[in-house]
């Protein structure tokens, strides 16, 4: 008998190598998944500029690292950026009519509420892509939605948000699988289905934090194990094996850390993992 209704993922077509480069940007989703990641040693950027929470502001995010260059990819290397959407919502300063990702906490008088369509974010989403495929066109691009629900909007309210993030991914993809890009970036953009491993698959408040709004540890852990699953090669998987043993060693906390003997051990334990990195970082 089966006790949950288990969400398919198909493996993807191309896979994140060892280390690879990557730059993680939107809701405070993307913070979880991206530290996770960097914890595995992922030459990881992670929402540099705060959290952005809507298709606009993300864009902003990508526009603002190319003209700093700061974006984390190299021209001859293949790297991966992954896009988590919270909301549709945006805040415009009425002074300018602009979008703003953070209002800084000034009044609320200052702003007005909108609403993006689903063509505003697929717009967006795709001028971020563009704006980092053309300097960098080995990069490829994972979309989700955060599983985050939003109470300020009321639920039902929220559920539309979301709905029209997974709308605007899906005419985006389609867009691009029709042929209106010719340079094969259709097969180097997919969706990853967070938003329904938590809501279809784990459906259960343990995997939600005490505002029973945000996953929990364990639940963000899960999805990480589907994204490995899903996108890693067996040279990562071979990288994530020897890792492990040196990660746990640097993590653990001496009843003595001035003894001689932690020392000689903790200069071992670096010298492994100098050894491992250079080992992949080198391919």
């Amino acid at each position: 008998m089966e006790w949950n209704t288990r969400v398919e993922i198909e493996p993807c077509r191309w896979k994140i190598e060892p280390c690879e480069r990557m730059l993680f940007v939107g809701s405070c989703f993307a913070d979880n998944m991206g530290r996770r990641f960097e914890q595995e040693r992922f030459q990881t950027v992670v929402n540099p500029y705060g959290v952005m929470y809507n298709p606009a502001s993300i864009l902003h995010t990508v526009e603002r690292l190319t003209e700093e260059g700061r974006l984390p990819f190299a021209k001859d290397e293949q790297g991966t950026a992954v896009f988590t959407l919270g909301t549709n919502r945006v805040y415009v300063l009425k002074e300018t009519g602009e979008i703003v990702d953070n209002c800084q906490k000034r009044p609320q008088r200052l702003f007005e509420e909108h609403e993006l369509t689903i063509e505003e974010c697929s717009e967006y989403l795709e001028k971020a892509m563009m704006t980092i495929r053309q300097r960098f066109p080995k990069v490829r691009f994972i979309f989700t939605v955060s599983p985050i629900r939003y109470r300020k909007y009321g639920y039902h309210g929220s559920q539309l948000s979301k709905a029209t993030l997974l709308l605007a991914i899906d005419r985006l993809l389609k867009s691009l699988a029709s042929g209106a890009h010719p340079d094969g970036i259709a097969s180097e953009a997919v969706y990853f289905p967070s938003f329904e491993i938590v809501n279809d698959e784990l459906r259960d408040y343990r995997f939600y934090k005490e505002d029973m709004l945000h996953p929990t540890d364990q639940a963000v852990e899960y999805i990480y194990e589907r994204m490995a699953e899903t996108f890693f090669s067996d040279s990562t998987h071979d990288f994530l094996r020897a890792w492990k043993p040196i990660q746990e060693a640097l993590n653990h906390r001496p009843f003595n850390p001035d003894s001689d003997e932690y020392k000689a051990f903790l200069k071992q334990t670096q010298e492994k993992e100098e050894a491992l990195m250079r080992q992949y970082l080198h391919r």
